[in-house]
């Protein structure tokens, strides 16, 4: 990925390379990396850098010289750089759209994160809606089971109560004929002719009293007759009455087993929708799952090249630092070896010669507004380590002005993955100490590398470029080219 600058040089500009040590004719065939593999290359003039650093950017040469395949190469400068949006257009393009705020969670990996979350939930609701039908329908199954033997024994039941029925009413028919036989014999013994007949033939008395046997024995012949008949009617209704509840449970049996064959069927459907959703649903979790690794790893990913980037700076400051302080420690001792000289040539006790005095009276705030996140260690929420959030946030709207903390040199500026685009202000020897502050995330810059800034000068503008999720600024004081709290010093 090429990176460019959102400005050019303007001929005969002084550049001064990114930290100072890069032999200026050479710049153009370096490469940086900006600890997001992206590479970028100047053609930049240079002339003699200013006299008041000859010193220090000589003692750098030799302490960098190993290191300078390091650095990074500096676009060069121009006075009116192109359009804020069109820039931060090609920085997202560069990053691919990998936008989150630098110091908490990775914004796209919190979403992702509660979206896996969400998916989780989804996935063991409907996978114990699943289970629930499951069981419903294995019950339903069992009960269906049980409904079908209960309708096989009363259809069995029914059957023998239709075929007792069926012999029952034929012996009604048998037993109605014999009663009608012996009713119609017992009718023609009863003509009262044939006691007339006996007593007309002058019957004996055991003549009269046979043929009286004899009508009686009729007699009793057509009442049992009857009495069978009653009874094989009433054996019959009993049956009948069997038959009618055996039908009766047959249709309930035949009811409850429908319902169960309804129930069945449709929690067979209610399992087969249950089983699609959560088919979908485990998709769904799989993938976001996968985005949460995904993004958990970019997260990490982009926060171990922020750490390589500042651990890549702070080399190259401490070894600025060293060189500045030995530079100011040879110019305190050629003062004191000019003031002794002195002294002895007036034969006088050595004056003290003092540090030179802060000028600016120490750091002030880049911008005049609300601190959103100060420096220190943060545990990551989702991560769960902890990493350091390396220096002060000040919230405020993109295209902010922002002022140079103290008067100094810009020494580089350039676009880094997850700072965007930064400014670096070598401040000298503040109160004994090397200080540089750096600015992070700006939309463009006003300063150039090269031009010494003063206190409260505008040198650029707030954004939201890099890793970062929101317009602000990021404010880094390097300390002997260590970072450090930036609130020490403001």
């Amino acid at each position: 990925m090429q990176r460019h600058d959102n400005s050019t040089q303007s001929k005969g500009s002084t550049v001064v390379p990114h930290f100072p040590g890069a032999n200026p004719r050479e710049r153009g065939r370096i490469k940086r990396d900006d600890s997001i593999g992206a590479t970028a290359t100047s053609s930049d003039r240079s002339r003699p850098r200013p006299a008041a650093r000859q010193t220090i950017v000589a003692a750098c040469c030799v302490v960098l010289s190993m290191t300078a395949g390091a650095l990074a190469v500096v676009p060069s400068a121009q006075a009116d750089p192109p359009d804020p949006n069109a820039q931060k257009k090609q920085l997202d393009s560069q990053i691919n759209q990998s936008k989150a705020d630098l110091h908490e969670s990775y914004d796209q990996l919190s979403k992702s994160v509660a979206a896996y979350n969400q998916a989780e939930t989804q996935y063991q609701a409907v996978q114990a809606r699943y289970a629930a039908v499951q069981g419903k329908l294995a019950a339903a199954k069992a009960a269906d089971v049980v409904a079908a033997s209960k309708l096989k024994a009363a259809e069995q039941a029914l059957t023998t109560a239709q075929a007792n029925v069926a012999e029952g009413q034929k012996e009604i028919a048998a037993k109605q004929a014999l009663a009608g036989r012996a009713v119609r014999s017992a009718y023609q013994q009863q003509n009262p002719l044939v006691g007339l007949s006996i007593v007309l033939r002058g019957a004996s008395p055991a003549d009269l009293a046979s043929g009286m046997q004899v009508q009686r024995n009729v007699f009793g012949i057509t009442g049992n007759a009857i009495t069978n008949l009653n009874n094989a009617q009433a054996q019959l209704a009993n049956k009948q009455a069997k038959l009618a509840e055996a039908e009766r449970i047959v249709a309930e049996q035949r009811a409850e087993a429908a319902r169960t064959v309804q129930e069945v069927t449709a929690l067979t459907q209610q399992v087969a929708t249950q089983k699609a959703a959560a088919a979908a649903v485990t998709a769904t979790r799989l993938v976001a799952q996968q985005a949460a690794e995904k993004d958990k790893n970019s997260e990490l990913a982009h926060y171990q090249s922020l750490v390589a980037e500042r651990s890549r700076v702070e080399q190259i400051l401490i070894a600025r630092a060293r060189a500045e302080k030995a530079a100011a420690a040879r110019r305190k001792a050629a003062a004191e070896a000019a003031e002794r000289a002195k002294a002895k040539k007036e034969h006088r006790p050595p004056k003290h010669v003092p540090d030179p005095p802060d000028t600016d009276g120490g750091l002030s705030f880049p911008i005049n507004t609300y601190i959103t996140s100060p420096y220190g260690m943060r545990f990551h929420p989702i991560l769960h380590y902890w990493k350091l959030h390396d220096g002060t946030d000040f919230g405020a709207g993109c295209g902010t002005p922002i002022h140079a903390a103290a008067s100094g040199t810009v020494t580089d500026r350039y676009y880094n993955g997850g700072y965007g685009n930064r400014i670096f202000i070598d401040h000298g020897i503040i109160g004994g100490d090397s200080i540089t502050t750096v600015y992070n995330h700006l939309s463009r810059y006003k300063a150039r590398v090269g031009q010494h800034v003063k206190k409260g000068q505008v040198i650029g503008y707030v954004g939201t470029t890099g890793y970062s999720t929101g317009c602000h600024l990021h404010f880094m004081v390097y300390r002997d080219g260590r970072v450090t709290n930036p609130m020490k010093y403001l």
